[in-house]
């Protein structure tokens, strides 16, 4: 392979990866209908929770994170260096713009927690800490998510993960972009709190 063939390989098997709509497919092979025609529509385990199903939703949460860990192993496998970001941020993307979905994709938190996790365990330990604890304050889903996704570009410069910051800073910017609704209902004092009874 050339110098440009293998790690556009890597990027398409992670993206191809990373594409699976783990919370549709599961909500859908267990009766529960379309998840995009559900709450907020969105593919992920927070709207996934909102059918009622919370160990679906705990399922989805495990495997789409695991997805984005795989990923990186797949790149640190058949790419060397960085081959491991490559994969990673190769998933992410394929998970919030999926090509079956017409790139209407979930919001990438917990794959980006997977990805973290195989990069690094303490920058994953520090975003999942970070995801509970701010989940457990404040009880907003898309607050506690988008502040764990901040953290992790940040935690991983400090232990000297240069490029893996970078990664991880294009991935919370991401994250960001696909949260801009929460964050506009949020400014108009409308984002739901988990657990809370939504308006009739």
């Amino acid at each position: 392979m050339t110098d440009w063939q293998l790690p556009a390989l890597v990027a398409i098997i992670c993206y191809l990866l990373g594409s699976i709509p783990f919370g549709l497919v599961l909500t859908r092979l267990t009766g529960g209908g379309d998840l995009r025609a559900i709450g907020s529509g969105n593919i992920g385990a927070t709207n996934v929770l909102r059918t009622g199903r919370k160990g679906l939703a705990a399922a989805t949460l495990l495997l789409d994170g695991l997805k984005g860990a795989v990923a990186v192993w797949i790149g640190a496998s058949l790419l060397p260096n960085e081959g491991a970001l490559i994969g990673g941020v190769a998933a992410f993307i394929g998970h919030c713009y999926p090509i079956w979905l017409r790139f209407k994709g979930g919001k990438g938190v917990a794959t980006m927690l997977g990805i973290a996790l195989a990069l690094s365990w303490i920058v994953g330990l520090i975003f999942a800490g970070i995801w509970l604890a701010m989940l457990a304050l404040v009880r907003i889903s898309s607050v506690s998510g988008m502040t764990a996704a901040l953290s992790a570009p940040i935690a991983a410069y400090l232990l000297g993960m240069e490029n893996a910051s970078i990664a991880l800073a294009i991935m919370a910017l991401i994250v960001l972009w696909r949260h801009r609704s929460n964050i506009a209902r949020l400014m108009r004092g409308e984002e739901p709190r988990v657990g809370a009874a939504r308006k009739s």
